[in-house]
């Protein structure tokens, strides 16, 4: 599996026929090193919530690769109304789907949708935990601390990836010690750096775990992970 972060909260998983991008903010984003229209044979969309630097470019995506999105019940019902394929779940809920498995995750966050200066519900803020091929992959969108983490050991995840940047979300210190709940393998620092207001050192972050191998990446920066890592 490659996993590549291209900043600030969008992460692009690879598989096999599968490959799904997280939190697609692409074309507004002020530090992205791609574009949307780079973006090809997309199979599935995940949204963890409805604030703008999440759902993103999402739709684009979705119309140009025929994707399925896949959200909460109220992003999902949103979406529709641009004409795209989706597929709602809400937190706790698993499924299975061609490509391996789908579990939302509890996340502690807003979810509100900005629509021509309306805010519409988005409902509930999540996480995903995406396991293809045999490797768990769990991405926390934007979240603070929660003791619920602890429960992630039990999933045995592979790769985290953790937001750091403060504010808005967890901050180094807190994600450190979500690190130490989840105990994954790998664990990634994103959501930091885009604005002034989320300026954090992933270097610190790291220095700070010694539960999981911390690795920080580079604008897309890709790793390759396998079932036996």
């Amino acid at each position: 599996m490659k996993l590549t972060y291209l900043g600030h909260s969008a992460l692009l998983i690879e598989e096999g026929h599968f490959k799904g991008i997280i939190d697609p903010f692409i074309s507004g984003n002020p530090l992205s090193k791609t574009s949307v229209d780079s973006l090809v044979d997309i199979t599935h969309i995940f949204v963890t919530h409805g604030h703008g630097d999440h759902i993103g470019d999402a739709v684009e995506i979705a119309r140009a690769n025929n994707a399925l999105i896949i959200a909460n019940h109220e992003i999902c019902a949103y979406l529709n109304r641009f004409k795209v394929r989706t597929h709602s779940m809400h937190i706790g809920g698993r499924r299975k789907f061609d490509f391996g498995t789908v579990k939302m995750t509890n996340a502690l966050h807003g979810s509100g949708i900005s629509d021509g200066g309306t805010i519409i519900c988005g409902g509930n803020p999540c996480g995903f935990i995406i396991e293809v091929g045999g490797i768990k992959v769990y991405h926390a969108g934007d979240t603070g601390l929660t003791l619920d983490m602890k429960l992630l050991e039990d999933e045995k995840i592979d790769a985290a990836f953790l937001p750091i940047g403060g504010n808005y979300t967890m901050d180094a210190d807190d994600a450190a010690i979500a690190a130490g709940f989840i105990k994954a393998k790998i664990t990634v620092p994103i959501h930091y750096d885009t604005f002034g207001l989320i300026k954090a050192d992933p270097f610190y972050f790291k220095s700070k775990v010694n539960s999981s191998e911390v690795v920080v990446l580079e604008l897309n920066e890709g790793i390759n992970i396998n079932a036996n890592i």
